[in-house]
């Protein structure tokens, strides 16, 4: 008999469904008309103990207890979900053949695994035990692959690297948490003040952007832009803005803005009715090929501008399109690249969107499916493939708005890899008038490529002229015929009165992006091209709930849809230790884990650095000083995830999100 254990019971269900009929249904299990069976977890089965099941005095939060490392470490099994663990200790002990189903990523890897560990299935066994690996509930892709089982031990890697994570969470967590919870007690703070690896840094970058804007003092900056014509007697035709000589460096602040206004001024007045001549023309062609598919933060992302959906509300929806509607495939991947297997399903998945999304029908009808964007890639397909709809066809109509707005965002996606690419000429033309240099920029569109699929809002605005001035009103999108040498004309020098702007608070969408692309926030040069290569702070599966529970814990706050840090959360930043509110380590770890799932790095040379680094970390806990969190008032939250509550998220049959220690 062959026991496949999946991750959770829909998948389990979409298994069955493919194996031999009639089917009997038992409690926890089905059987197939073969003899195989398909059983499941339900999410985590099993969680790491508590500190209090090592020694019963650490029920008591004392500092003295601190640090926690176990010398053995023990799981337990969830009180909620005891009784499917019996019926797996049963069935793995019936069982010829043992099948991993859990999702392809690190942590379904170790679910899996860390029950038939617990369960002590035996070394040879373990040995036997064959991986199966589903990202698309659609029975098509659930049978290729039943047929395509790779042997689990492949996968031990993944496993070791999922195994270490969730061991430095608790022990980073645990300790840090209890070491500055009791220390807040002592100020007079009753609730827990929660540190944890990636939620701490994700707090810091709120509370450090929210500082940045408050002690934001704004400056007036002026701009001076040449109203040019071919010939004195011509109407103004284009417009060229101002380069400062190095002659002017005093006048400017670090970013190359003026700031005399006299300055400004006796520029403009040098240039009115003035000639002028185009001292050089750069023209370059360039081509910008479609965005590759979603993978789950870069869906998270788009979703937040364009929905005005959370993280986690988006991750929701997602699970409920893949388990209960089974419209797209597994949503919790961290890869935008397709396996070139998949180019037989085009057809039909082409064919499922136009029936599916009338919005999207010309999309469809438009595209090249002879073309191959660079998404075609088995090299950067590992466990799991970029999230894309499926060949299931199905009326829109029957999901919730959010529901049908993410399906044709993923869809959407999907389609412009069979689109040219965007085609364009970007134009700088440098102008010499009364010794002064102007700079006229231009785009023009050769060719709209997968622009032309875009809905027109998002469009328009990605066909703006300038690269770094696209809101520039004295931009252009085209200039007359010019040439190297030619004469023109200045009419006249306008001045364009400005301010520096502070940066903005952070959004749903911003938070993520920064999450992602944590190197933009490290200020050491080396380091940041060493983030560059990881994949920021948290994963695909944890980012949601990173920010959640920064909610949840009153940290963060909301006003429209920026988020802010409460003032708990600022006090909470100022005492801790900067290297705990930081990036750089947990983007190290993320770094390091990686490297271990690719067989790069060992469990121990991971473990080890952290225990001897805790010990450093508790000791400058005993040590806070308390009296930046005296004095501070909870502040009741102003709506986390759970503001908008509409019927689509009502609907969406989801399981519950995976526990983390953040």
């Amino acid at each position: 008999m062959r026991l496949f254990v999946a991750e959770k019971p829909s998948l389990g269900r979409a298994i069955a469904a493919v194996l031999p009929k009639p089917h009997h249904k038992g409690e926890g299990f089905i059987r197939a008309a073969n003899g195989d069976v398909v059983s499941w977890c339900i999410g985590h089965l099993l969680e790491q103990a508590e500190p209090d099941a090592y020694d019963p005095a650490y029920k008591q939060w004392r500092l003295d207890h601190l640090p926690i490392v176990p010398e053995q470490w023990q799981l337990q099994a969830k009180p909620k979900t005891r009784k499917q663990l019996s019926v797996l200790r049963k069935l793995v002990k019936e069982a010829d053949q043992l099948v991993h189903a859990g999702d392809p990523d690190r942590e379904g890897q170790l679910l899996v695994d860390e029950v038939f560990d617990f369960l002590k299935v035996s070394k040879t066994r373990k040995q036997q035990i064959q991986r199966c690996l589903i990202s698309d509930l659609n029975p098509n892709a659930v049978k290729k692959a039943l047929n395509g089982l790779r042997p689990n031990s492949g996968f031990a890697a993944l496993s070791v690297s999922a195994l270490a994570r969730s061991r430095a969470d608790w022990l980073y967590g645990i300790n840090l948490t209890r070491g500055f919870s009791i220390k807040g007690r002592q100020a007079g703070i009753n609730s827990v003040l929660s540190v944890g690896r990636v939620q701490t840094p994700v707090l810091g970058l709120v509370v450090r952007r929210d500082e940045d804007i408050a002690d934001f003092v704004s400056k007036p900056f002026y701009e001076v832009f040449a109203q040019l014509a071919l010939t004195p007697d011509q109407a103004t035709s284009f417009s060229a803005k101002w380069l400062p000589s190095e002659a002017c460096a005093t006048h400017q602040d670090e970013e190359g803005r003026v700031l005399n206004l006299k300055l400004a001024q006796n520029v403009a007045q040098r240039i009115q009715q003035q000639p002028a001549v185009v001292e050089a023309i750069q023209r370059n062609e360039k081509k910008q090929f479609a965005p590759l598919p979603y993978n789950l933060s870069a869906l998270q992302i788009d979703a937040a501008k364009a929905l005005s959906m959370s993280a986690k509300q988006v991750l929701d929806v997602c699970q409920a399109l893949y388990e209960k509607h089974q419209l797209i495939t597994y949503p919790r991947s961290d890869c935008r690249y397709l396996p070139k297997e998949h180019l037989s399903d085009i057809p039909a998945v082409s064919s499922a969107i136009q029936n599916n999304s009338s919005e999207l029908a010309a999309v469809v009808a438009n595209a090249d499916f002879s073309l191959r964007s660079k998404a075609w890639n088995d090299a950067k397909v590992d466990a799991h493939h970029a999230i894309i709809p499926t060949a299931k066809q199905t009326s829109l109509e029957k999901l919730g708005k959010w529901e049908q707005g993410v399906y044709r965002l993923i869809a959407r996606q999907y389609c412009l890899q069979f689109y040219p690419a965007f085609e364009y000429a970007d134009t700088k033309v440098d102008i010499r008038i009364a010794s002064g240099l102007f700079r006229a920029n231009a785009r023009e569109i050769l060719k709209p490529g997968w622009k032309q699929a875009m809905p027109q809002k998002a469009s328009a605005k990605t066909n703006t002229s300038g690269d770094d001035e696209q809101n520039d009103p004295h931009n252009q999108t085209q200039l007359p015929p010019l040439t190297q040498g030619q004469a023109l004309w200045c009419h006249e020098g306008q001045i364009a009165h400005k301010h520096t702007q502070p940066p903005t608070h952070f959004t749903d969408a911003t938070l993520l992006a920064a999450m992602t692309g944590i190197n933009r926030f490290v200020s050491d040069k080396e380091l940041q091209k060493v983030l560059k290569e990881t994949d920021g702070l948290g994963t695909e599966a944890t980012r949601a709930s990173i920010i959640e529970l920064l909610f949840t814990r009153q940290f963060l706050r909301r006003e429209g849809k920026q988020i802010r840090a409460t003032e708990l959360g600022k006090a909470l930043i100022r005492v801790l230790p900067a290297s705990t509110t930081l990036p750089d380590r947990t983007a190290l770890w993320e770094q390091q884990l990686n490297a271990i799932s690719e067989r790069q790095l060992n469990y121990q040379s991971f473990m080890q650095p952290l225990q001897q680094e805790l010990y450093q970390l508790v000791d400058d806990a005993r040590g806070l000083d308390i009296s930046g969190l005296s004095g501070i008032k909870m502040e009741k939250p102003k709506g986390g995830y759970q503001r908008k509550r509409r019927s689509s998220t009502r609907k969406t049959g989801k399981s519950a999100p995976r526990k983390k220690v953040g």
